[in-house]
């Protein structure tokens, strides 16, 4: 990329990120840390805005790489990826409590569009974004990169799309278009098109694309220099970051510079909009239900259990870096932040942990202890010896392992009932149980 695009890429970056509130000005706590409802606030303005960023920089490599493909800034966009999900992971948590990232009705989602689907889609039916290559060898084709005109994805009331230019609008009109497995946009999307299938064959035991424990998706830079699609996926590449940022920037926006949302949430608006303001139980409730939900159902159920009890590496959640690792960690760091009421090390406020009475939170804190123990064993087997799709083998002793970890996360959602109750809320194990996740 040439000076003259570097600036205005520059000033662009720097553009969206006096929009949406990144600077550090805006970063400071105010009163609302006297409250649970302020401290999750706090962390959640805080962890957007860190998400935002990362994904303005991962958009800005990804143009670098457009520019210029070379393998060095495909390494460089590959890297902004892995970095953006680090700060995206721990936002998963502000999911599954009605708040802006997937609200599915009333004012809240009519205000910011339920994104999450948009954002973090996943598993995803590569085939239908590009080509993927059998046990044999023989590639796949009727994809969007190799389809110039008009596009339908199939499956339950699919629509066609015009995909004779890849763009933001057209692959938001694709996106789980026909079924949620037809994904086109998100952090998962741009995943695949930057490292390419890694994918096992022979009962998922032996590795009949990607060879190596340590070895992700190995795209060919001539995918992106000299096949007949190189262009359509570079052009995948810009509409996709492009849109991850736009998203980010409206979710954000609910947190940031006084939200309506945040000022919702601390029953803050007045005048025409006081109706909106959610009082303190609602906002308890919902938060504390989907901290519960989402440790117990969706991490410790659909992100883990599906994968080691498959086992099957197209159900783990980023099965085409081989990052899944850090999903797992990132995802659960979310989780405690909130009920410590922390972020990055730091005190964000009042935390929901310190209304337990010492024998409970001795025991959350025991089953905490023995989560992170487990987490940081996988972490480091996957970074030194053979990445997670290797340690949900069943002949892997890290699959047991893995196993009691999606043990002791379902028995860690159930405490959310003792931590809403030590702060005035009454929850049941229904309300942090997602039925139709936890049937495995």
């Amino acid at each position: 990329m040439n000076k003259t695009k570097l600036i205005a890429a520059s000033i662009s970056i720097a553009a969206v990120l006096a929009f949406s509130g990144c600077t550090t000005n805006n970063m400071s706590m105010n009163d609302s840390s006297k409250t649970l409802v302020g401290t999750y606030t706090n962390i959640a303005t805080k962890n957007y805005s860190d998400a935002l960023k990362d994904a303005v920089t991962l958009r800005f490599q990804i143009d670098a790489f457009a520019t210029n493909p070379t393998e060095a800034n495909l390494a460089k966009a590959k890297k902004a990826w892995l970095a953006s999900r680090e700060s995206y992971g721990q936002t998963e948590i502000f999911r599954l409590s009605n708040g802006p990232i997937d609200a599915e009705e009333g004012w809240i989602a009519e205000a910011y569009g339920s994104l999450e689907g948009q954002l973090n889609a996943w598993p995803l039916d590569e085939n239908m974004i590009d080509y993927t290559t059998d046990a044999s060898g023989v590639r796949t084709s009727g994809n969007i990169i190799d389809t110039k005109g008009s596009f339908n994805p199939g499956g339950e009331d699919s629509a066609a799309v015009n995909i004779k230019k890849i763009t933001v609008k057209a692959l938001t009109a694709l996106n789980e278009n026909g079924g949620d497995a037809n994904v086109a946009t998100g952090y998962h999307a741009v995943e695949f098109i930057l490292w390419g299938q890694d994918q096992d064959y022979s009962n998922f035991i032996k590795d009949g694309v990607t060879s190596g424990d340590l070895a992700a998706g190995q795209r060919p830079l001539s995918d992106f220099t000299t096949d007949k699609g190189a262009k359509r996926r570079l052009a995948f590449l810009k509409a996709s970051s492009e849109k991850i940022v736009k998203d980010l920037t409206v979710v954000s926006s609910a947190w940031t510079n006084n939200g309506t949302y945040a000022q919702a949430l601390n029953s803050k608006l007045s005048g025409d909009n006081a109706n909106k303001n959610i009082d303190r139980k609602t906002a308890l409730t919902q938060i504390f239900a989907g901290m519960g939900v989402f440790i117990k159902s969706e991490l410790a159920n659909e992100r883990i259990a599906v994968a080691v009890l498959t086992p099957s590496e197209e159900d783990e959640h980023s099965c085409f870096s081989d990052n899944t690792h850090r999903d797992i960690a990132q995802n659960y760091q979310g989780f405690k932040n909130i009920l410590t009421g922390t972020y990055e090390g730091n005190s964000y406020g009042k935390a929901p942990i310190d209304a337990l009475d010492v024998a409970t939170r001795t025991n959350v804190e025991k089953l905490m202890s023995s989560i992170e123990a487990k987490i940081e064993s996988i972490n480091l087997i996957a970074q030194t010896s053979r990445h997670f799709d290797k340690q949900i083998r069943a002949n892997d002793p890290q699959s047991l392992v893995i196993v009691k970890l999606k043990n002791e996360m379902r028995k860690l959602g159930d405490q959310m009932i003792n931590v809403a109750n030590a702060n005035g809320i009454q929850l049941s194990v229904e309300d942090v149980t997602d039925a139709d996740e936890t049937k495995m």
